[in-house]
């Protein structure tokens, strides 16, 4: 199968709900972006408290973004979990259940030992701009962060993705916040496989950037 041709869900109706700038929310308009899927975007403005709302509790009851309402009428809540759906019957997501597991190793790394160390800096300095870069809760952060960082450039090593020939949804769920590391006062320049890695994917048919321009 190609990147963007014969997805199970090809034509049929999908909602994102997500947040201006959410990383995880990215994940899923890459997701759709490489896999030829058009989706249409419900922002909401978490300032303004649009997440706290009753009218999103009917999307969340989790008050988190994103959740993507699928064909089936029901909102899909983690971005983990709907990337795995989105994968689904694609080559995104191999059939070799080895594969599948290697998969889900990442999709759990991503979560446990990554995502946090990358995208709490990246909120507090860039976002919200209440801590500064050199914060010692900061540096704390990176000292995880870097040790994830540091897994990711040794398996990348010789590979072109995280698993397989191809990329699947694990390379998906880690471009985000490895991409926007900088945002939190990381430097990644020292990981060339990861430098690599991050043009490869930019590179492959149907990128979405996380803000689109006119």
């Amino acid at each position: 199968m190609t990147n963007q041709q014969s997805h199970p869900l090809a034509g049929q109706p999908l909602e994102l709900a997500d947040t201006l700038r959410s990383g995880n929310a990215w994940k899923i308009r890459l997701a759709c972006g490489y896999m030829g899927l058009p989706i249409t975007r419900r922002t909401f403005d978490i300032v303004k408290g649009d997440l706290e709302a009753d009218a999103f509790a009917q999307i969340n009851p989790w008050r988190q973004v994103p959740a993507l309402l699928t064909p089936e009428g029901v909102w899909l809540a983690e971005s983990q979990a709907i990337l795995w759906y989105l994968g689904q019957g694609t080559r995104w997501l191999p059939e070799d259940l080895l594969a599948q597991a290697q998969v889900l190793s990442w999709l759990s790394f991503e979560q446990t030992q990554h995502m946090h160390a990358f995208a709490q800096p990246r909120l507090l300095i860039h976002l919200r701009q209440t801590a500064h870069v050199d914060a010692p809760e900061m540096a704390a952060w990176r000292v995880i962060g870097m040790k994830a960082a540091a897994l990711m450039d040794a398996h990348l090593a010789g590979r072109r993705f995280l698993v397989g020939e191809a990329a699947t949804i694990a390379d998906i769920a880690l471009y985000p916040y490895t991409s926007m590391a900088e945002q939190g006062g990381y430097d990644l320049s020292a990981f060339t496989h990861i430098t690599a890695w991050l043009a490869r994917m930019r590179a492959l048919p149907g990128f979405t950037p996380l803000m689109e321009t006119a």
